[in-house]
């Protein structure tokens, strides 16, 4: 058992003011003890606003807390296993005429993979991935 953070969650909580520390105290408060990791989405995602920052300011607080959430917790990669999943959820759904944003996609079916849920603020973003359970911490 474990959880995926969604994007999310880590930009609530870079603006909050909170470090890699506070958002896991948050988690085991809510969740007990469980594996808590990213997708690389996650990392392209903080990444990006790192670059977008309109202040030198903003951009050292975003590196700062990035460089914190990439040295504490797991990424996990994108396989060719979670393509394919991507892939048959992205498709199913389409044939439904339902769209999921490629990287909520990518985000939810990495935690399908691997048997973990999704934390997030965005409930209704991944609630058309068929089997995953997504929570809020």
């Amino acid at each position: 058992m474990g959880l995926i953070l969604d994007t999310s969650i880590l930009i609530e909580s870079e603006r909050r003011g909170e470090g890699v520390e506070d958002i896991l105290r948050r988690i085991r408060a809510a969740h007990g003890e469980i594996d808590v990791a990213l997708s690389t989405v996650s990392v392209v995602e903080l990444t990006h606003g790192i670059y977008r920052a309109k202040t030198d300011a903003d951009r050292t607080r975003r590196r700062v807390f990035a460089e914190g959430v990439f040295h504490d917790l797991i990424v996990h990669p994108m396989t060719l296993e979670i393509a394919q999943l991507a892939g048959r959820v992205e498709g199913e759904q389409a044939a439904q005429g339902i769209t999921i944003d490629f990287e909520d996609l990518v985000i939810g079916v990495t935690a399908l993979h691997l048997g973990f849920d999704v934390a997030t603020i965005n409930m209704k973003h991944f609630q058309h991935i068929p089997g995953l359970n997504v929570v809020t911490i």
